[in-house]
């Protein structure tokens, strides 16, 4: 093991190791040349490089980095990363993972995670930086849940495509307790990986959990919660758009007939034919095959639809990943036209659902109530990110009406929060109090922010243009190499904010700091290359776009400085469109 500290880890020149090591495996396992995949994977799993960016991920990359597991163990300090890094080899005892409840967005059910150790989180992190290659080699085109590149509104566009120029009918269908019912050995079977890695897998699988106090045995399913808990289940549910295919040839002569099409994201999953029949038929192989892996569907959550006409009691359309997806008969002036001209009489709509809206809408009210005596600017910082990213999520569809409606009925919502303040006064009163002018909205909720010395508004949902999503191509992988592709699409997606996709832009999807590419799954934050409290401007000629380890890194070192900056020039190798700025100090960043 080389002997450095912490903070001189030259974590440029690990990444592209373990990136080279990556693409190796993909195209090896895209060949078929399996000795080659598990040769190069035990490499991986020894490198130094691959044990250190896994601990890094875990202890200061991830969302939950600072989450305890059994060992009450929830942040470490430079010396004992470097301990973990040396401890880290595959074949180790896995502790049981600590159980924690949450509720279900929109429900009052509550949904059960596993919390490994932080041992065993970056463990797992290194075999998922390992497998991860091989299976995204392998997998279905169609599939886009916890996949590196692939997202919700993929599938949707993947909906879209097979609808567009023809109704059909869908399979609407979830897979019951997916996570919690899987087959142990039929995963492993499937898994078909070298003995060392297998039993690895299975300790995990079969560790247990810790329920207040309580040990539990988990004789089947993965825990969700781990890291590669999501990798296990898309390879628990691998195969299943190749069975239901196989059952199809391919516009056969007898029939003509065309292969269903099936898009599933985790375990929710449609399936779109334009016969009856081949939909049951497709439901009948779907649940013998899911049989094999301990599973089976969920019959609360399984209908059959017709995106354009009425069947029996359903309607037409159906709601998946929180969307409503449906079709509607209209005038030919109106109507969509397939790839040879012709008026097909329809139009396909997808827009947000109405629980969704609903359930939305809520959240606000619950906050303004909440915030019934708190400051206005406080309310306004509250709901802003609540709002933005609903509204981002949502701003690849037909949202218009939906966002213009919601604008209005915050308005209203706002308007009896400050009369229930100012009894007293009349609304025109309250309104000129709250409400000022921005542009051509004589109606924006806001503010003077004393401590930034500007206004603050309340973001409306109508600010966000339609912009529709391009969805991923075929079955392209971030692992195929194609870098400039996959940093394009990350500015792109309609998740992204503003002000960051300019700046990834800007910055030819580079990291100002380190130099390197950002990859999907990469965690970006703004920084500001003068620190606001040294007098540095909240402009886009002051902001840069850093990884999230690189962010810790520059604040440890602006508040190390003594008001000493110094500009460097940056590395040969993708040059930016800027110098970077950096403090003459070296620091560690903070756990």
């Amino acid at each position: 093991m080389p002997m450095m500290e912490w903070n001189e880890i030259p974590w440029r020149k690990l990444e592209r190791k373990t990136f080279k090591l990556q693409k190796r495996i993909f195209r090896a396992s895209q060949r078929g040349d399996i000795k080659a995949v598990r040769r190069l994977q035990k490499t991986l799993t020894k490198s130094w490089s691959a044990k250190c960016l896994s601990v890094r991920k875990v202890t200061q990359d991830n969302q939950g980095k600072k989450t305890a597991g059994v060992d009450g163990k929830k942040s470490l300090t430079p010396k004992q990363r470097l301990d973990l890094v040396s401890n880290l080899r595959i074949s180790q005892k896995a502790k049981p993972t600590r159980r924690v409840w949450i509720p279900k967005p929109g429900k009052e059910q509550m949904r059960p995670l596993g919390i490994p150790t932080i041992n065993d989180r970056a463990l797992q992190t290194l075999v998922k930086l390992a497998l991860e290659p091989e299976w995204e080699a392998l997998f279905e085109p169609n599939s886009y849940g916890f996949r590196p590149g692939r997202s919700c509104h993929d599938a949707i566009g993947a909906i879209y495509i097979a609808i567009n120029h023809k109704p059909k009918y869908v399979l609407d269908t979830d897979i019951a307790q997916c996570f919690d019912c899987i087959n142990h050995k039929a995963l492993l079977d499937k898994l078909n990986t070298y003995p060392t890695l297998r039993r690895q897998i299975k300790s995990w699988l079969q560790a247990g959990v810790m329920d207040k106090g309580t040990f539990v045995e988990t004789p089947e399913g993965t825990p969700q919660g781990g890291t590669v808990s999501p990798l296990l289940a898309n390879i628990a549910l691998h195969g299943m758009e190749n069975r239901i295919k196989q059952a199809f040839p391919e516009r056969n002569k007898p029939t003509r007939r065309k292969r269903p099409d099936v898009i599933r994201y985790a375990d929710d999953l449609v399936i779109l034919h334009s016969e009856l029949e081949v939909i049951h038929k497709c439901q009948q192989i779907l649940m013998d095959w899911l049989k094999d892996m301990g599973l089976e569907l969920k019959p609360s959550k399984t209908r059959i639809t017709h995106t354009l006409n009425s069947t029996g009691n359903e309607q037409p359309g159906f709601n998946f990943l929180g969307f409503t997806i449906r079709q509607f008969s209209v005038g030919k002036y109106k109507s969509g036209k397939n790839s040879r001209g012709e008026v097909l009489g329809f139009k396909t709509i997808i827009k947000p659902s109405k629980e969704n809206i609903k359930h939305h809408y809520e959240s606000i009210s619950n906050i303004v109530k909440a915030y019934k005596n708190a400051p206005q600017l406080g309310l306004i910082k509250k709901l802003n990110p609540l709002i933005m990213g609903w509204a981002r999520y949502y701003s690849a569809v037909v949202s218009k009406e939906v966002f213009t409606k919601l604008d209005h009925l915050i308005t209203q919502r706002l308007i009896a929060w400050g009369r229930s303040r100012h009894p007293n006064k009349a609304i025109s009163w309250v309104v000129r109090k709250y409400w000022k002018t921005k542009g051509n909205d004589n109606w924006s909720f806001a503010t003077w922010e004393e401590g930034m010395r500007k206004t603050a508004y309340l973001v409306r949902h109508k600010e966000f243009p339609i912009v529709r999503h391009v969805k991923v191509k075929g079955d392209n992988s971030p692992f195929d190499g194609n870098l400039v592709y996959w940093s394009s699409r990350m500015g792109k997606h309609p998740e992204m904010p503003h002000r960051t996709a300019t700046l990834l832009k800007q910055q030819q999807g580079k990291c100002c700091l380190c130099g390197l590419t950002f990859k999907d799954g990469d965690k970006l934050e703004l920084d500001h290359i003068i620190p606001k409290v040294k007098g540095g401007k909240d402009t886009y000629s002051n902001l840069q776009l850093l990884h999230r380890h690189c962010h810790d890194r520059k604040t440890s070192q602006d508040r190390g400085m003594c008001d000493k900056h110094q500009i460097i020039e940056e590395p040969d190798e993708g040059k930016l469109s800027r110098p970077v700025l950096q403090t003459s100090r070296r620091g560690d960043s903070p756990t």
